[in-house]
């Protein structure tokens, strides 16, 4: 009878079963995706598991994704979601990119059509098909289309590996129906994970001696030491490294968009954001240094100020484990291969300390400049609104474990520069892999099932909003504690000023409505379910700000702001001061120099 009753438990179960098993070992808590035909087996393993595992519904196979990288980034575990085949797939494609490359761990389960029908893939005529493993491989990390139910384990446990490898990214398995609901035997294909692989990072490398040694004969040469801190650090766990080298060498931080939070930003040793949409004073002070040290960074087009940064005459580390980045688009002084965190630890103790109070005191009056133009916006009371008045009000009701969450465009910047961190760890999420609007909301999910302790803020402008809309229903289906705040002025801002400014005054498809239709996302959300409340006028600010904290669930403060404000110093200036004479933004773009970074140890000697 006993071996009767295991030979049917065995039939019952499936390969659906095996895989919520192998994410449950995992250490994965919740699944983001919509169900199709081909991934059932998958739910029905979720659904009789609810104890250990948990499946968030979304409106569109898009915000799984994103949700699943939010997660992702605030667990270092690789965050999971599905789709189903065709339609589901191509759907992969934002976030997949915006993880690839952000280094964000993410698994992607995939519905496809049974094996033997690969013939009939062509041209759809096999309903929904198409060769989605090559479709898939030009945007993610790797993708795995799984031949036999015997294989299944092993590819499970591949994409672990690869997934939190250094350097992380975004895998894809794609399970074909057959495979799917392939009875399972657990006595014959028992539960096998590589718990090694369960967080990223699953490796952590060390420099070589000769080049940590190269690395402290240059900081202690340095005179106006700079440290650029990227996501790495976040990845890493490297915070208290990190606040010790700027404390031991005499150096000030400015981090990238990702970076944001790897130190409390009201630290003197924080000068902010660099990037052109970031604080001015890491703008004006970075290349005033004489050694930028890029830690977990990889000197990409924003950080690098359009690559001004480094300058020929500036000596440069270079802190990563992916060596790729040791020379893309500068050769550094000295290159450190290794973990970020491990690596700072044999480094520190190898350094003499240094105060340098020239460069201290030339970073304050700096920094001060910064604090003055924040403050004048702060202080901003006219209509419509100002970004940075309301941050201002934001800013003090945001507690140290509160999550905020940005879109692009506009948002990344007023975030960067009007909503410091309170502490070094990560509490802002970013979508700079690919800077893609429609991040913020859906990216609020996965940080609501993470940290449901926790407030979320997202913010976003009106023109990212209209990408996620329906993923607030979701906030609302699920009690969330999400406060969405948009910046409503009408337009999509940037492409208006780019047009005005570059284009002779062009106003063509900028404008999100009209004498005929005025959109209210205020109303829209009360309409799904959320709090609503729109705000028109400064006075409305504090009220409004405070019963959405207060209000448990999610909500929407749609702020009606000014169509003229940007955080994009540039843009500010040109708008200030048009210039006689424009040349279109293409026609001035010139190729990167690639330069060699001089060494300042050297010039001693």
């Amino acid at each position: 009878m006993k071996d009767q009753k295991m030979a049917e438990t065995a039939t019952s179960l499936h390969m659906g079963d095996m895989l919520t098993e192998m994410l449950i070992a995992y250490g994965v808590e919740v699944v983001f995706g919509m169900p199709g035909g081909q991934t059932c087996g998958l739910y029905e393993g979720i659904a009789n598991r609810r104890d250990r595992i948990n499946h968030v519904l979304v409106r569109d196979e898009r915000n799984g994704v994103y949700a699943a990288d939010a997660y992702a980034r605030l667990t270092g575990k690789p965050g999971v979601c599905d789709v189903t085949v065709g339609p589901g797939a191509t759907k992969l494609t934002d976030g997949f990119v915006e993880a690839l490359n952000a280094s964000i761990p993410l698994i992607a389960i995939v519905g496809e059509l049974p094996r033997d029908w690969l013939p009939l893939k062509a041209k759809g005529v096999a309903s929904q098909g198409f060769d989605q493993l090559s479709y898939l491989k030009s945007i993610s990390k790797e993708a795995f289309l799984v031949p036999t139910p015997q294989s299944f384990p092993e590819i499970i446990r591949t994409a672990w590996r690869i997934a939190t490898s250094p350097r992380p990214g975004p895998v894809a398995i794609i399970v074909p129906h057959d495979i799917m609901d392939h009875p399972w035997d657990p006595e014959t294909q028992p539960i096998l994970i590589d718990d090694r692989y369960i967080r990223a990072p699953a490796h952590r490398a060390r420099a070589l001696q000769a080049d940590l040694a190269a690395a402290a004969a240059e900081l202690a040469a340095a005179e106006r030491p700079l440290i650029v801190a990227g996501g790495g650090v976040h990845a890493s766990l490297a915070y208290d490294e990190l606040r010790q080298l700027a404390q031991v060498s005499g150096a000030r931080i400015v981090t990238s968009l990702s970076g944001k939070g790897v130190i409390d930003e009201h630290d003197p040793l924080a000068m902010g954001v660099l990037n052109p949409m970031g604080s001015k004073a890491a703008l004006d002070i970075a290349p005033e240094a004489d050694l930028i040290f890029w830690c977990g960074s990889k000197a990409s087009q924003n950080t690098a100020n359009n690559w001004t940064l480094p300058t020929a005459s500036q000596a440069t580390i270079t802190l990563d484990d992916d060596p790729q980045e040791h020379g893309r688009t500068f050769r550094p002084t000295v290159a450190l291969f290794g973990d970020i965190r491990e690596t700072l630890r044999d480094l520190i103790p190898m350094l003499t300390p240094r105060e340098n109070p020239a460069w201290v005191a030339r970073c304050n009056e700096v920094r001060a400049a910064q604090q003055a133009i924040i403050r004048a916006d702060w202080e901003n009371e006219s209509t419509p609104i100002h970004p940075g008045r309301v941050l201002r009000s934001v800013a003090q009701l945001l507690k140290p474990e509160d999550i905020v969450i940005s879109d692009a465009s506009f948002s990344s910047g007023w975030i960067g520069q009007y909503l410091l961190a309170q502490g070094a760890g990560r509490h802002f999420l970013y979508a700079r892999g690919q800077g893609s609007l429609g991040y913020s909301v859906p990216a609020s999910l996965g940080a609501a099932m993470t940290r449901p302790e926790a407030r979320v803020l997202t913010v976003a402008g009106d023109g990212g909003s209209s990408f996620y809309i329906g993923e607030l229903a979701t906030q609302a289906q699920h009690k969330m504690r999400v406060v969405n705040l948009i910046f409503n002025n009408g337009i999509i801002a940037w492409l208006q000023m780019w047009e005005q400014i570059y284009y002779n005054g062009t106003r063509l498809s900028v404008d999100l409505e009209s004498n005929h239709a005025k959109p209210s996302y205020a109303a829209a959300a009360a309409g799904l379910g959320l709090k609503g409340i729109l705000v028109e006028r400064p006075d409305q600010i504090e009220a409004a700000l405070a019963e959405a904290f207060a209000y448990d669930g999610p909500s929407v403060v749609e702020v009606r702001s000014d169509p003229v404000a940007t955080p994009i110093h540039s843009l500010r200036r040109r708008l200030q001061n048009p210039a006689k004479e424009i040349r279109r933004p293409g026609s001035v773009y010139q190729l990167r120099q690639w330069k060699v970074s001089p060494s300042l140890a050297k010039k001693q000697d």
